[in-house]
């Protein structure tokens, strides 16, 4: 049965599962999106998150085409209301040149805004969120930050003063981060002391394979009543055991699309072999193991599932009902012991 957590600071439910998408009109078709979506509203996910980039790998000609899909479902199913509905602006890049070059600068958020509502086919969005940082740091598989001159300035406040805006016409309710370290985190929530919005949530990657988000940002969490949208909690399918052995199967992610292999290098090879010993112990499948350990962490919001399959998906789903044992736990801690977030 699914279980609910608060989006931090307000009364909205969400489901402690939120339904990615970002496959959705590149790996999955229209059609098996709105089975996707069908299927998890009537388990009860009631959260789903998209983003102006989707689906993925980004290109000119699919620009945005994941939000399309849903926009249609509203208006197929009419029940936008029934969704809390989260969505991204696409940050500063060469490989999102082609959306805009003025990362969340002058007209940026406003623009971006007012398409996603186009697209979307609804007149608000519930979480908006900044789908990466502007400045130079570490995200996206960089394990450490890398002294080095940027031309960025800060514009927190900004940045903030043009989301309010957006809050007070009534196009967004709330807004988070995504991609974020410990010092943007505290930068924004330090300016909502002073009128502006809250950055609720911040949406990182977070898996058995990488537990970095528990050194700096797990304890803002607590402290500032903030919550993780965990992203990647299977590692793009590698915490399944799909890929052990060498195993590459037909119409994966890393059969398609070889160049994602920020979870695939020796090291998270080996941990995955030492995680899949445990789940077999426990007469658990990989996939349940791994995604039950996200499902109960104190500082996870929601964990956001992503599935091609629809067998995939309802095995996704099933996981709120496993929990792990303080057994179970400690076998894990003892691999992350061993090794380490071997994929940041």
């Amino acid at each position: 049965m699914m279980e609910y957590n608060k989006l931090p600071g307000t009364d909205i439910d969400v489901s402690k599962i939120c339904l990615g998408t970002m496959t959705w009109g590149r790996q999955n078709s229209k059609n098996e999106a709105f089975e996707q979506m069908d299927y998890s509203l009537d388990q009860g996910v009631n959260f789903f998150d998209t983003a102006e980039l989707y689906p993925v790998p980004a290109t000119p000609d699919k620009y945005a085409d994941t939000e399309r899909i849903i926009g249609n479902w509203f208006t197929n199913k009419k029940n936008r209301e029934k969704i809390i509905l989260a969505t991204k602006i696409a940050g500063p890049g060469d490989y999102t040149a082609h959306i805009r070059k003025t990362g969340f600068r002058g007209n940026s958020i406003d623009d971006a805004i007012n398409a996603s509502l186009k697209r979307l086919k609804t007149d608000y969005i519930d979480l908006y969120q900044l789908h990466w940082p502007e400045r130079m740091t570490n995200f996206f598989g960089k394990r450490g930050f890398t002294y080095s001159d940027d031309e960025w300035e800060d514009n927190f406040k900004e940045i903030l003063e043009k989301l309010k805006k957006n809050i007070e016409k009534g196009k967004i309710r709330y807004v988070g981060l995504s991609n974020e370290n410990p010092w943007g985190f505290m930068k924004f929530i330090e300016y909502s002391k002073f009128g502006l919005p809250k950055m609720i949530t911040t949406q990182n990657p977070y898996s058995l394979l990488n537990r970095l988000f528990e050194v700096g940002n797990a304890e803002i969490c607590k402290r500032e009543n903030v919550g993780l949208l965990a992203y990647s909690p299977l590692g793009f399918g590698v915490l399944s055991g799909k890929y052990r052995n060498g195993n590459l199967p037909e119409k994966s992610r890393l059969k398609l699309f070889p160049n994602l292999a920020r979870f695939s290098n020796d090291n998270s090879t080996k941990a995955i072999d030492m995680y899949y010993e445990i789940s077999k112990k426990y007469n658990l499948s990989l996939t349940e193991m791994s995604l039950a350990f996200v499902n109960d962490r104190p500082f996870v919001t929601s964990n956001i599932i992503g599935a091609t399959s629809m067998n995939q998906l309802k095995e996704n789903i099933n996981s709120i009902n496993t929990k792990l044992s303080k057994e179970i736990i400690s076998e894990i801690n003892l691999v992350n012991e061993k090794i380490p977030n071997p994929a940041p």
